[in-house]
């Protein structure tokens, strides 16, 4: 164990996937989401699989027990990053980010209502609080929805951006199942190779052709996207779970900074009230989930941001 160099590789890792989601944003006034996450997908197949090469994992990483299990956690993480990029075009970075932290406390939710895990009241206090940060960011794009136009677009992108938030908690519960047979590389690499057969499936409903620069940005974004995987996955080699939860934070300060000096984004006080409601949330949770000596660093190396 080297904690320093685990939490230097999560920081990392989320660094990159800030500047591989900064690229897919870049695209989404002209690449539908859909095409977004083949590219996604696709380029970081290659990325990944020479990892699993170098590691003498590339056996082990195409070797399954339950093909069906993975294919489904594919269409549940693949609905997720298309939710995401879809969120992207239509808000700010750092407001798309803020509602994706509450990830985490769905995954609380539905960690008691599929798997039966007992929540007591300090858990389930600390995820009622966090949902009221969600209410503090969506609440000015409700209020005002009935004004129509970019207002009813927003308030589309947030709906969006809550959904991916749900389907990567549903995905973290459904890796926590696929661990019990399946190493973490072949979770890994089948989610991509998943993905990218899922991504081709929506070429009937609307690819387009991307210009040069899009075309930079898309094969940009999946070969940074595979070497934020192996970052991610190794920061969880070298420190426990435990400890490295609460640097999932540090993405909001990498969506701040991109979002101002790259997109001229700035956070609104909605947004910074209730990031900082949420991640109060998130860290009470995860002080509680470590008292009680919970069992979950297995399942988060498979699980990136976007699904």
């Amino acid at each position: 164990m080297n904690p320093t160099k685990g939490i230097l590789c999560k920081v990392f890792a989320l660094f990159l996937f800030a500047i591989m989601a900064s690229l897919i944003k870049a695209t989404t006034d002209h690449v539908p989401s859909w095409q977004a996450v083949f590219f996604r997908a696709f380029f970081a197949m290659p990325i990944i699989l020479i990892w699993l090469a170098q590691r003498g994992e590339l056996r082990t990483g195409l070797k399954v027990t339950n093909p069906w299990g993975h294919f489904w956690r594919g269409v549940i993480g693949t609905t997720a990053m298309a939710l995401g990029f879809a969120g992207l075009g239509l808000l700010p970075f750092p407001e798309v980010t803020a509602i994706g932290f509450a990830s985490p406390l769905l995954i609380v939710v539905f960690a008691a209502v599929l798997l039966g895990e007992k929540i007591r009241l300090f858990r389930l206090s600390a995820v009622a609080f966090g949902l009221v940060g969600v209410g503090i960011i969506l609440y000015p794009r409700i209020s005002v929805f009935d004004e129509g136009g970019a207002e009813s677009l927003a308030l589309l992108g947030a709906m969006f951006a809550l959904g991916s938030a749900a389907f990567r908690a549903l995905a973290q519960i459904h890796i926590r199942k696929l661990v019990q047979t399946d190493q973490t590389s072949a979770i890994v690499f089948y989610f991509s190779l998943t993905t990218t057969l899922l991504g081709l499936c929506t070429i009937p409903f609307g690819w387009v052709m991307p210009t040069g620069t899009e075309f930079a940005f898309l094969i940009g974004a999946g070969l940074i996207g595979g070497i934020a995987q192996i970052f991610l996955t190794s920061g969880y080699r070298f420190a426990e779970a435990s400890l490295l939860a609460p640097f999932d934070y540090s993405s909001m300060i990498f969506a701040v900074l991109i979002g101002y000096f790259i997109f001229s984004e700035i956070p609104t006080s909605a947004t910074l009230w209730g990031s900082a409601v949420i991640i109060g949330a998130g860290i009470a949770i995860i002080w509680r989930e470590h008292q009680l000596g919970l069992k979950r660093g297995k399942a988060r190396p498979s699980v990136t941001p976007q699904g």
